[in-house]
């Protein structure tokens, strides 16, 4: 069974753009995180687009890499051989047989994208802050982007089979 989806991993790359397009919307969140923030309408506009959509859609690439490990049951199943089913002995294949699609749904990814980013992304933004000195607001609206997105990019990886 094939694990990395290349076509879902890229469609979870972009889903982080998309999850960002709405949230940072200044109808959503985008007017609240500025003023977290301590930025200005110049300040955003002033940026190199292209610089920042580029590197974000790269960072957003090799989180969606990194996610069939938290997502995906059976990638420890497939460690424990050394990642290489073509030497397994005939207990893996098995096992694989019986239970390849366990837990391989939209929903369950979802769970471990949200605990990835309760687990994961909210501590580190909320130490950088910390020591930023940006407040709970910046925190909750950064930390929760990435509680969404991670549960959005779980959702595609496991689920999309």
């Amino acid at each position: 069974m094939e694990f990395l989806n290349p076509i879902a991993i890229l469609v979870a790359a972009i889903s982080a753009l998309v999850v960002g397009f709405i949230w940072y919307n200044p109808k959503v969140f985008g007017n609240a995180w500025m003023k977290a923030a301590g930025m200005t309408d110049e300040q955003v506009k002033g940026g190199n687009m292209a610089k920042i959509f580029s590197l974000a859609f790269l960072f957003a690439l090799m989180l969606a890499m990194a996610m069939p490990g938290m997502a995906i049951h059976q990638m420890g199943a497939l460690s424990l051989i050394g990642g290489d089913s073509s030497s397994a002995l005939p207990s893996y294949v098995a096992f694989m047989s019986d239970y390849s699609d366990a837990f391989r749904t939209f929903k369950h990814g979802a769970l471990h994208g949200v605990m990835a980013g309760i687990f994961i992304a909210l501590p580190i933004i909320g130490t950088n802050a910390l020591f930023e000195r940006k407040g709970a607001k910046y925190i909750f609206i950064n930390s929760g982007y990435w509680i969404v997105t991670l549960g959005v990019m779980g959702a595609i990886i496991c689920g999309w089979k």
